[in-house]
């Protein structure tokens, strides 16, 4: 019998009002229903320099660095809400990214290849994020060699894509979440 996977769901935006914080938060609660063990965080309580190697050198990785470190360790399953900017990540997941890169204590040797990461965005746009997702999907993939869902959910025209339950109107996006939040706990549960 497998366990009850802990996931957990973050956005590559801090922004007030962002909608790949309101997909966010939509995927948080689809996970809960499901009997998953979810938290959901913001990238703003774990505030990161800009990196830069001499910064490293100097003082190391940040500490809040390594507290999201640990949640993800703890974590057998990682969402992540990707908005877009001019056609890639944001700059601060990015940043995020960079500095979880550059950990290179002994505990964390896994950090990427020991859970799996599910992906999806939300845009106000046609193309729904989806060009953010193919630049996060290589990050991941290529340069960390973590293991990210084939399912991913790409919403459309954000700006009217949630009902006032925070739920998507949009059937296809909806379908989309539904396919992402089933395997992502199929997936994380064989981890437990």
């Amino acid at each position: 019998m497998r366990g009850r996977p802990e996931l957990l769901v973050f956005s590559g935006s801090t922004r007030g009002g962002s909608y790949n914080g309101r997909l966010a938060a939509l995927m948080a609660r689809e996970l809960a229903l499901r009997d998953a063990e979810v938290r959901l965080i913001s990238l703003a309580d774990y505030l990161m320099p800009l990196y830069d190697g001499d910064l490293e050198g100097a003082r190391g990785v940040p500490e809040p660095t390594l507290k999201l470190a640990d949640l993800m360790m703890a974590s057998q399953g990682i969402f992540i809400a990707s908005p877009e900017y001019n056609q890639s990540v944001t700059p601060l997941l990015k940043n995020t990214i960079d500095w979880l890169s550059r950990i290179r204590d002994d505990r964390y040797r896994n950090l990427w290849t020991g859970r799996v990461f599910a992906i999806g965005a939300a845009s106000p746009g046609h193309f729904a994020g989806i060009r953010s997702l193919m630049q996060l999907r290589l990050i991941l993939e290529n340069a960390l060699g973590a293991r990210v869902l084939t399912q991913q959910v790409a919403v459309p025209y954000a700006d009217k894509a949630f009902d006032e339950r925070g739920n998507l109107s949009n059937d296809k996006a909806a379908a989309q979440l539904e396919r992402v939040v089933a395997a992502l706990i199929e997936k994380a549960a064989r981890l437990t």
